[in-house]
């Protein structure tokens, strides 16, 4: 999906001001209503857009600990091991991978002896073979995507210049 400048400065501004009414959008972007509700639905449609629920924190739930778990399946058992591992809770993320490993899973826990637990039992569903788990000392870059989408801008706009002539 192409993203232009005013689709970027909707997203920027949505995640800057997340609790800002469509309406409030509009006017400090100085667009129409309706053209920016016919921007979010075509975002959303096209899968740019993916959820505009509030974001949670596993450590203020009491979940403060965060580990990767790198999970090497059996041949031929991937998506049964994949959903096996929608059944856990403290799974917040699972990904296939290339490399080290078939999966790899962002799981959070009470405690030390809480991820062990959660460990032994991924270890023992069916085939999955091994595990391997780093645990997580410190965030030092949080989830964010305002960098990347101002990137996108910034591109759109040299390309809209570029393209426009009198």
């Amino acid at each position: 999906m192409a993203v232009d400048e005013l689709d970027t400065r909707i997203l920027r501004l949505m995640l800057e001001q997340p609790r800002t009414s469509v309406r409030e959008y509009a006017r400090i972007l100085g667009v129409a209503r309706g053209t920016l509700q016919a921007r979010l639905d075509r975002m959303e449609r096209e899968g740019v857009i993916t959820g505009t629920g509030p974001a949670l924190s596993p450590a203020a739930l009491g979940h403060p600990v965060l580990a990767f778990v790198h999970i090497e399946v059996t041949q031929g058992h991937l998506d049964d091991v994949g959903e096996a591992l929608a059944t856990v809770p403290e799974i917040v993320e699972a990904f296939s991978i290339t490399g080290g490993g078939d999966l790899l899973t962002r799981v959070v826990a009470r405690d030390a002896g809480h991820l062990e637990d959660v460990i032994q039992k991924l270890i023992g569903l069916p085939g999955v073979v091994r595990t391997r788990t780093e645990v997580a000392l410190r965030e030092r870059v949080p989830h964010r995507l305002l960098p990347l989408v101002e990137s996108i801008g910034r591109t759109a706009r040299k390309q809209g210049s570029a393209s426009w002539s009198p």
